[in-house]
C-alpha cells in the first residue's frame, strides 16, 4: 500500500494526475510513475540516477553520511566481526548463519571450487597477453555449458546451486587467469584452505613447492573481498538484473556483470590508481600533478579520491586504510617508489584544504590498488578480483529478482532522431 500521494499537474492536460508515494526502511520515498503511461508520458532520467528499478533487501547506501549496510548490518561492523563467507550467507539470506549454518555453508562451497577439467581447454584459445578480464568474461559464460543440471532459473534449490558454484568457483576461475598469463600451471583448489588463503595458493603456489600464505595477507585479501561483495544498483549490479530479466541463465547473466565491471568508470578503478602513481614516477613530481589536479582545465585526475555515491568518507576505505597500513608493515615495503608516492598522495588529500572542502577522500579504490600491488598481484588482476568479489552481490540480487512476480526490462527513451520521412526516389 502507498503511505503518501503525489499530485501532477502537467500543462495541456485537464486533469489532475494522482500518483502513489512508497518509502522503504530507509532512504529517500519513491514515487510511482507507472500510471504515466498510460497518458503517453515516460519520465526523462539518464543514467537512471533518480529511478528505483527495484525492491531490493540486500543493501543500503546514504552516501551523504557515509552509510553502507547489508541486511541492515554497518560495512565496519562486518568487516571487524565477520569474513566475506559470513558476508555471502547474509546477502544471499538476509540473515547472518548460526555456527551450525556457517559450517555447512563453508562446506558446501568447499564442494564446489574446482572446475570441469575440460574448461583448463578454453584458456588456450587465449592469447597469453590477453588482459584477464577478457578471458573471466568467456569462461564464466561458458560454464553453463558445463553445468546445465541446474539452470530453471524458478527453482529456489536450482538457484541455490548456482550460487554456490559460482562464489566456489570465481577464486579458481581467477588464479587461472593469472597462471595462464604467466605460463604457470594451473594450481588446483585445496579445501583445507580457507577462502582466501586458497586463493593465494591457486595465484602464487607452484607443483614445485609448496605455498603457505601470510595470515596478514589472507586476511587483508579477505577484506578486500568482503568490501567489494555488494555494492546497492550500481552499473554492474543493474546489468545483471536486467539480463536477468530475460531469462537468461544466471552464467550468462554473472558475464554480464563481469563485463559491465570492466569499464575503468567502474571495476576499472583501483588499476587506474596504480596507472596514475606510475604516471607520477616520482615524489619529486606530485607538486606538478597536485597543481594540475586542481585546473579545471587540466584532463589529469587524481584518480581514487571522491566517489560518485559517497559525499563524505567512503566507510570502505575506513577500514581498508587499516588494512593497508598493516600489510605494508608486515612486509616492510614502505620504501617501495609507487607506494611511497601513494602515502604522500593520501597525507596530502586528507590535509590540503582543496580536497578536505570537496571531500575528495581516498577511497576504497586507492587503498586496495596499494594493497594489492603490495602483495604481489599484477594491475591488469585488480578488476578480475574486483568480479569475484561482487559475484556474491550479482548472484542474490539475480536470486532476488526471480524469487518474486517480475518482467522483462524495458527502459524508455526521449527519440530526438528525424520524423518519418519517405525515402527518396
Amino acid at each position: 500500500m502507498a503511505d503518501k500521494k503525489a499530485r501532477l499537474t502537467i500543462d495541456g492536460l485537464d486533469e489532475v494526475i494522482e500518483l502513489s508515494v512508497y518509502s522503504g526502511t530507509e532512504g529517500p520515498d519513491v514515487i510511482d510513475v507507472r500510471p504515466l503511461t498510460g497518458l503517453g508520458l515516460f519520465t526523462y532520467d539518464p543514467g537512471f540516477v533518480s529511478t528505483a528499478a527495484c525492491e531490493s533487501r540486500i543493501t543500503y547506501i546514504d552516501g551523504d553520511k557515509g552509510i553502507l549496510l547489508h541486511g541492515g548490518y554497518p560495512i565496519e561492523q562486518l568487516a571487524e566481526n565477520s569474513d566475506y563467507l559470513e558476508v555471502c550467507f547474509l546477502l544471499l539470506n538476509g540473515e547472518l548463519p548460526t555456527p551450525e549454518e556457517k559450517d555447512l555453508f563453508v562446506s558446501t562451497v568447499k564442494r564446489h571450487t574446482m572446475i570441469h577439467q575440460q574448461m583448463t581447454n578454453f584458456f588456450n584459445g587465449f592469447r597469453r597477453d590477453a588482459h584477464p578480464m577478457a578471458i573471466m568474461v568467456g569462461v564464466v559464460g561458458a560454464l553453463s555449458a558445463f553445468y546445465h543440471d541446474s539452470l530453471d532459473i524458478d527453482d529456489p534449490h536450482h538457484r541455490e546451486v548456482c550460487a554456490f558454484r559460482l562464489i566456489a568457483k570465481m577464486p579458481t576461475i581467477a588464479a587461472m587467469c593469472y597462471k595462464y598469463s604467466i605460463g604457470q600451471p594451473f594450481q588446483y583448489p585445496r579445501n583445507d584452505l580457507d577462502y582466501a588463503d586458497n586463493f593465494l595458493h591457486m595465484m602464487f603456489g607452484t607443483p614445485c613447492e609448496a605455498y603457505e600464505a601470510n595470515p596478514i595477507l589472507a586476511k587483508a585479501m579477505d577484506r578486500i573481498f568482503l568490501l567489494h561483495a555488494d555494492h546497492e544498483q550500481n552499473a554492474s549490479t543493474s546489468t545483471v538484473r536486467l539480463a536477468g530479466s530475460s531469462g537468461a541463465n544466471p552464467f550468462a547473466c554473472i558475464a554480464s556483470g563481469v563485463a559491465a565491471l570492466w569499464g575503468p568508470a567502474h571495476g576499472g578503478a583501483n588499476e587506474a590508481v596504480l596507472q596514475m602513481l606510475e604516471e607520477i614516477g616520482d615524489e619529486a613530481n606530485i607538486p606538478e600533478f597536485i597543481k594540475r589536479a586542481k585546473d579545471p582545465d587540466d584532463s589529469f585526475r587524481l584518480m581514487g579520491f571522491g566517489h560518485r555515491v559517497y559525499r563524505n568518507f567512503d566507510p570502505r576505505a575506513k577500514v581498508m586504510k587499516q588494512t593497508c597500513d598493516e600489510v605494508l608493515a608486515e612486509l616492510g615495503i614502505e620504501n617501495d617508489p609507487l607506494l611511497k608516492i601513494a602515502k604522500r598522495l593520501e597525507q596530502i588529500a586528507l590535509e590540503d584544504e582543496y580536497f578536505v572542502q570537496r571531500k575528495l577522500y581516498p577511497n576504497v579504490d586507492f587503498y586496495s590498488g596499494i594493497i594489492l600491488k603490495a602483495i604481489g598481484i599484477p594491475t591488469n588482476m585488480f578488476t578480475v578480483i574486483f568480479a569475484l568479489s561482487r559475484t556474491i552481490g550479482w548472484i542474490a540480487n539475480w536470486s532476488e529478482f526471480h524469487s518474486s512476480p517480475n518482467k522483462i526490462g524495458r527502459p524508455r527513451q526521449l527519440y530526438i532522431g528525424p520524423s518519418k520521412r519517405d525515402f527518396p526516389k
